[in-house]
């Protein structure tokens, strides 16, 4: 059900482009669903069939690209970064992942890049915007899954 709907979502985010990343990233929130309310293994489960899904059935495939490599597997290392000690080693691994993810989709899509990264400090420029979008992006995740945990989860 839960793959269902992350498919619905990117479905929707393939019509409608002006609030795609919106679209993917609220996709994103019934692997974190999964992980809360199953475990992480429901959470990779998730992921694994809603990417599938979306990138066989979706019409425009930036949608279902944007949840493979950026959203649809964060809550996964979310909840599993978050078992770690320590905030900074929490953070590090997120970023790590995250410039992972950047760096593999430059290499897939370079042509996209281009004309950005050709330019000096294109690359540079790039990977900061990319990290501190990032990092809003993980500040407002974690209040949707605070605000889940406490409204959703703990009325059963």
């Amino acid at each position: 059900m839960l793959s269902a709907l992350c498919v619905v979502l990117l479905f929707i985010a393939s019509v409608f482009p002006t609030g795609q990343l919106g679209l993917v990233a609220a996709a994103s929130l019934f692997v974190a669903a999964a992980v809360i309310e199953i475990g992480i293994g429901s959470g990779v489960s998730v992921f694994i069939i809603s990417s599938i899904l979306g990138m066989l059935i979706v019409p425009n495939k930036t949608a279902a690209l944007l949840f493979v490599m950026f959203f649809g597997y964060y809550p996964v290392i979310k909840e599993l970064s978050g078992r770690v000690r320590g905030i900074a080693i929490q953070w590090m691994i997120k970023l790590i992942v995250f410039n992972a993810s950047l760096t593999l989709t430059f290499f897939m899509i370079k042509e996209l890049f281009i004309a950005f990264t050709s330019r000096p400090l294109g690359m540079a420029l790039l990977y900061a915007a990319g990290n501190a979008v990032f990092i809003l992006f993980d500040y407002g995740y974690s209040k949707l899954i605070l605000f889940y945990k406490e409204r959703i989860h703990k009325r059963k």
